[in-house]
């Protein structure tokens, strides 16, 4: 049995690591570097940094941030936001990445995902997927959830595995933040859909939404979290205590 990874997320504004509900209302929760290594010696499987005002701003991801955060990693280590071209996925793995996360850039110009998968390889090619409900289907949204794509989440996750995306970081918009659960309708929908696998992120509030997003109600390979992680709300070995009391596999000892 495939063992489920728990990731933790670090959203970085300005050099800092923020949470917010919805993608808005940010609230500071840290340095980066600091909390990915202490997120690492806890028990997490991974670390995502999601440079999250790159896109909107214009501007390259910030390299010092990832170097500093790599340099306190020996666990796989994805970035994403303001990433556009290969020279700057090459920048970032240079500075530490393991894996690199493109979401608007993959939209605008998607034969990206094929020349970061044909240099890189498959397995560091993430395709970052910002999902909010729409008339009864799942809509894709670009640069940090501001602008509509009037794309469906199901049929991109599909088009991006068939380009060389290795796994999709799939976000719902309508939970992100909340607490409430895992939208496990959603990533079910697009884990049924695609053959690689689907990272569930939006809406992590406790132990049992971990259960119900691994189970049969979300079928994810993985989940990340942000907020119960960075303002102590659940620590990873009580999490994983609980994954596998519920038979759920997963990386131990944490």
């Amino acid at each position: 049995m495939l063992t489920k990874r728990i990731i933790a997320c670090l959203d970085v504004d300005a050099g800092r690591v923020v949470k917010g509900v919805q993608f808005l209302d940010l609230r500071d929760a840290g340095d980066p570097a600091r909390l990915a290594a202490a997120h690492s010696a806890a028990g997490a499987d991974e670390i995502v940094l999601l440079d999250i005002s790159a896109t909107h701003e214009g501007r390259a991801t910030l390299v010092d941030t990832v170097r500093r955060t790599a340099r306190e990693l020996f666990i796989p280590f994805t970035v994403g936001g303001g990433i556009r071209t290969l020279d700057d996925a090459s920048a970032i793995f240079d500075a530490g990445a393991d894996k690199v996360s493109i979401n608007s850039a993959a939209i605008a110009t998607p034969e990206l995902i094929t020349q970061i998968a044909q240099r890189f390889g498959s397995q560091a090619a993430i395709v970052a997927i910002d999902a909010k409900r729409a008339n009864g289907a799942f809509k894709v949204f670009v640069h940090g959830g501001r602008k509509p794509t009037g794309r469906d989440a199901v049929e991109w996750a599909k088009d991006a595995e068939q380009r060389g995306a290795g796994e999709i970081l799939l976000t719902s918009m309508d939970r992100d933040g909340t607490g409430i659960g895992f939208d496990c309708e959603l990533t079910r929908a697009v884990g049924d859909a695609v053959r690689i696998p689907v990272i569930a992120s939006g809406g992590a509030g406790g132990a049992q939404h971990f259960v119900e997003v691994f189970g049969e109600t979300g079928h994810a390979d993985a989940a990340l979290a942000a907020s119960i992680f960075h303002f102590g709300l659940s620590s990873f070995s009580d999490l994983k205590l609980q994954l596998r009391s519920a038979g759920i596999a997963v990386r131990w000892p944490c």
